[in-house]
């Protein structure tokens, strides 16, 4: 939580919460910077979950029951989106990205908080080794694959990240990276991303 508190709350507008899961985040919105959000989340478990951090908060929430490669949005509706540990489950995040793009309004944000590729070589190795293994056990979770790479090459520049490994956890699995990044709007949009 303490690592979502650097970005959830710079949320503003008509705001996309891609896998918004049981709703963690709906204390760290700032309700008066938010008109509403969308929550994208296919899992009707997971909304049912939600129900009792939604009751916390008086921001209207609208739940979207599609998966992030299939978001019922019109082009150029959303303000900023969210994406707090989800990019590593997304099996197509490419997919996703150009989902989140098309929404997005002309310099609309991402605030982003995922765990990712770690940098160094040895950690990338175990990362590498582990990563089937691990997204079998923990829902399609990816360990291995390069953040802040994969949202520049989705049509985004970098505002600011900052990333390092969480305390008292396995560098393999804790690697994050917390940042803003910024739609590009220039024509035409392609993906030069690294596979992972």
């Amino acid at each position: 939580m303490e690592l979502r508190q650097k970005v959830v709350p710079l949320a503003y507008g008509n705001v996309l919460e891609v896998g918004m899961g049981s709703a963690v985040n709906m204390t760290l919105y700032n309700p008066m910077k938010v008109n509403m959000i969308w929550g994208l989340e296919p899992s009707l478990g997971m909304r049912k979950k939600a129900l009792k951090n939604l009751a916390k908060s008086p921001i209207q929430v609208e739940w979207l029951s599609l998966p992030g490669e299939q978001i019922p949005l019109d082009d150029h509706c959303v303000d900023s989106v969210v994406l707090t540990y989800t990019l590593c489950t997304i099996a197509d995040w490419r997919a996703a990205m150009k989902q989140i793009h098309r929404v997005l309004k002309p310099d609309g944000k991402i605030l982003f908080c995922e765990h990712g590729q770690a940098p160094d070589d040895s950690i990338k190795k175990w990362q590498n080794r582990l990563n089937r293994l691990w997204g079998n056990a923990f829902g399609g979770c990816n360990l291995n694959r390069p953040m802040i790479e994969n949202i520049q090459s989705s049509g985004f520049t970098i505002d600011w990240f900052e990333s390092n490994y969480i305390k008292g956890m396995p560098k393999f699995a804790s690697y994050i990276s917390c940042g803003v990044a910024t739609k590009v709007t220039s024509e035409p949009f392609f993906y030069f991303g690294t596979v992972g």
